[in-house]
């Protein structure tokens, strides 16, 4: 075995520095640890790996490759203690609910690792790595080489059965070699789920025998969208790739041997498209179709009217199961567009023959037919939360994406569940505020991942326990590499692996904080890329007291280094920054950390205001924004950021699902008003669209208000474009404007998000 990390870093004649005896930097944090002050213990060429019980080859075999990648040396492996240098792996009976417990203990006399069972003694050998150091220099011969760690007693133990990461390969393919990389950087931080995504309307990657065609036609798309949904622009490249059934048998061999469950996700009914494409018997319409281009979903689910689609299905599962020893099996349901159905004569029979009630129950049926038949071969599924819908299949877990609702709503029935809602455990959304490439969307900041607790506080003591844990996921439409996904993942997997590990009680934001620059020297010590986000320089804007103007503040984690600032869009002259900074007027404005030396060390981080008589003015909304798409409250529309019309810049949006806006601006005295506008956002693959209408009032009181004007989408000249809405006024005067934007209500069938409620997203309030 071959710890595949990385490739290209190979060390040869090196000399480690130890750490010091008070800066332990453990990711996951352990349950229990005490350091012996000032004192170490050596590992070197001269230790002894001893193994004192069967089972432990894969964890010693494990350590010695990393050894062997990282330091250039491997120890000697033997059955029995006969150096007083050693390290001692063993079992011992530990009392704790879940497995994987362990003890580390380093003393005069060397390291012992005892584990509850050989996950405990693997997980043990995580740790110890941790405690290697990470800093190399050149200098010594091998033969001299050295690791001095602390001496330490470790009691550790996971808090949750399921700590699981997920990778998508649909959207985007991912070699053999780097799947197996990825599955490294899982073991490392003691996650024990791979969840892998296999099947979805844009590729089909899993070679299934009896179907040829899945992989021959279904996992090629002729091309493939260029930027963000909606742009309309393709490459002329076919896209392909597929893992061979011998491929699927390494992989889940590799993860095994690291004590990782891997769990195949076969997408049914919606996600369907790669499948129609090849046997189009299986849709309602019998095709032709087409593996999607670009990303979204396709109205054409599996037709669960037929017989031949369940039999078409057994078939498949037969194969995957034969492939994947995992207790559970993905069956997806989520996204499933329902409108091919109402009006596919199969299925309305079998609405009726079944006795369904609508599309909903007939999806129910669906689930719970390909339940019966997986429970049969004596697996359980999973699948998105939208298998609630029309009744939850008798054993199903129970993954809640689309926030905690579904996970409650499961976890009060029952039915076990796994939390990962897009706000805290999407690691495809933006992770800064000011990314400079295309992501699906959202924000989710480092600190957000980290204090995210998987156990709703809305559930009692009783129903907590059907949460198993939490996933963090990674879908792929815009993530096409391998440096990417590392980009993306690195270091919110680091923060949730402590979410997911160590006991609530000894998660600390700010010991996590001062641990990340020795994870971060690891990621690089790997070859790894990841994202300093973190310690990017951050702007935040505030209100005045008195609401002249606005306050531009500049903030950054790094402790080294000044901010400084400047006027315009030289960087000539610059200010050192101390207070916030007021801003009355259109402008640009740009920050940056700088050393000692008066080098620049950060990007420049550059922020352009564009005001108008509302800019930093007063503003109430009657309802709130969606908690994952909050801005900065009410003032995020009026404070003088007008954003790219890119999702990407999410913390400048309000998000509202199936909501209405209703703003009130009050600028502070009656003032001529000559035009009002609104900019939204129009992003259908992310289930965001124009509003159905918009009202605009005007009020000198700020109790009578009167109309000034409603608009609609393609029906009003003084629709300006698709993202900003507005009227022009003659001789208005008034104090207060107010704002009503209608949702556009329900998803209509054919788009992605179909059959669920849309969203609204707004980003500035103007008056002219």
């Amino acid at each position: 075995m071959k710890i595949i990390f990385v490739l290209s870093l190979v060390l040869i004649n090196v000399s480690v520095f130890g750490q010091t005896m008070n800066d332990i930097n453990i990711v996951p944090v352990p349950a229990e640890m005490k350091v012996q002050p000032s004192a170490k213990f050596e590992i070197n060429n001269n230790t002894e790996l001893v193994l004192e019980g069967s089972g432990l080859e894969r964890s010693a075999t494990f350590f010695n490759d990393y050894l062997q990648q990282f330091y250039g040396f491997k120890l000697k492996m033997t059955k029995k203690n006969t150096a007083k240098n050693a390290i001692i792996l063993n079992y011992e009976r530990l009392d704790n609910i879940l497995p994987g417990a362990y003890t580390l203990k380093v003393n005069n006399n060397g390291v012992s690792i005892a584990g509850d069972n050989e996950t405990g003694v693997f997980y043990g050998i995580q740790t110890l790595l941790q405690l290697l150091p990470v800093t190399v220099n050149y200098k010594q011969p091998i033969l001299n080489h050295i690791l001095s760690i602390p001496q330490i007693e470790i009691k550790d133990y996971p808090r949750f059965a399921y700590r699981g990461m997920h990778l998508d390969v649909c959207r985007h393919f991912f070699p053999v070699d780097y799947v197996k990389k990825y599955i490294d950087y899982l073991a490392f931080y003691k996650f024990n789920t791979f969840h892998w995504h296999l099947t979805d309307d844009q590729g089909w990657r899993i070679e299934i025998k009896k179907y040829p065609k899945l992989t021959a036609v279904g996992s090629c798309r002729k091309r493939t969208l260029i930027g963000r949904y909606g742009s309309n622009k393709y490459d002329s490249i076919r896209y392909c790739g597929y893992y061979t059934q011998d491929d699927i048998k390494e992989i889940v061999k590799y993860a095994a041997d690291r004590y990782i469950t891997v769990i195949p996700e076969i997408e049914m009914p919606g996600h369907a498209t790669a499948a129609l494409a090849s046997y189009p018997f299986l849709g309602c319409t019998k095709g032709p179709y087409e593996v999607m281009d670009t990303w979204g979903g396709s109205p054409d689910p599996f037709c669960p009217g037929n017989d031949s689609t369940y039999t078409f299905l057994e078939n498949v599962l037969d194969e995957v199961m034969q492939l994947f020893p995992s207790k559970y099996i993905h069956i997806g349901g989520d996204e499933c567009p329902k409108e091919r159905w109402k009006t596919c004569p199969v299925c309305q029979k079998r609405i009726k023959t079944e006795g369904l009630k609508n599309e909903h129950e007939l999806q129910s049926y669906f689930v719970r037919r390909i339940e019966k038949y997986i429970n049969g071969k004596g697996r359980q599924i999973i699948g998105w939360d939208e298998i609630l819908e029309g009744g939850l299949a008798p054993n199903a877990t129970v993954m809640s994406w689309r926030g905690e609702e579904g996970g409650i709503t499961a976890a009060r029935q029952q039915h076990n569940v796994i939390m990962t809602p897009g706000t805290y455990c999407y690691l495809d959304h933006s992770q800064s505020k000011n990314e400079d490439s295309v992501t699906i969307g959202g924000y989710l900041p480092l600190e957000t991942v980290y204090n995210y607790e998987p156990i709703p506080k809305q559930l009692n003591a009783q129903e907590a326990k059907y949460i198993m844990g939490a996933q963090g996921n990674l879908w792929t439409e815009y993530i096409s590499n391998p440096r990417k996904v590392e980009y993306m993942i690195f270091p919110r997997m680091s923060a949730l692996s402590e979410v997911l590990w160590s006991p609530k009680g000894k998660r600390d934001w700010q010991d996590f904080q001062r641990r990340l620059p020795v994870t971060y020297t690891r990621y690089r010590e790997w070859g790894t890329n990841y994202s300093t986000a973190f310690y990017d320089l951050q702007s935040s804007i505030l209100p005045t007291t008195n609401y002249n103007g606005v306050l531009l503040k500049l903030e950054s984690k790094s402790k080294n280094g000044k901010i400084i600032y400047v006027k315009g869009l030289t960087t000539n002259a610059t200010f050192n920054y101390s207070d916030p900074i007021l801003i009355s007027a259109s402008g640009n404005y740009g920050g940056a950390l700088t050393a000692a030396n008066h080098k620049i060390i950060s990007n420049w981080l550059w922020q352009t205001f564009s005001f108008n008589k509302a800019t930093g003015k007063k503003i109430t909304l009657k309802d709130q924004p969606a908690s994952n798409y909050p801005g900065s409250g009410a003032f995020t529309l009026v404070n003088g950021i007008i954003t790219e019309k890119k999702l990407s810049q999410s913390s400048e949006w309000l998000g509202f699902l199936g909501k209405d806006i209703e703003a009130v601006v009050d600028l502070g005295s009656n003032q001529d008003i000559n035009g009002i506008t609104l900019d939204v956002l129009n992003q259908e693959g992310s289930w965001i669209y124009l509003p159905a209408s918009v009202e605009f009032l005007t009020s000198e009181n700020g109790q009578n208000f009167s109309p000034q004007g409603i608009l609609k989408p393609g029906t009003n000249g003084n629709w300006l474009n698709e993202r900003k809405i507005g009227i022009k006024l003659h001789a208005v005067t008034a104090r207060y404007v107010k704002v009503i934007a209608k949702n556009f209500g329900i998803i209509p069938a054919g788009k992605p998000g179909s059959g669920t409620a849309a969203w609204l997203f707004a980003d500035e309030i103007e008056v002219q």
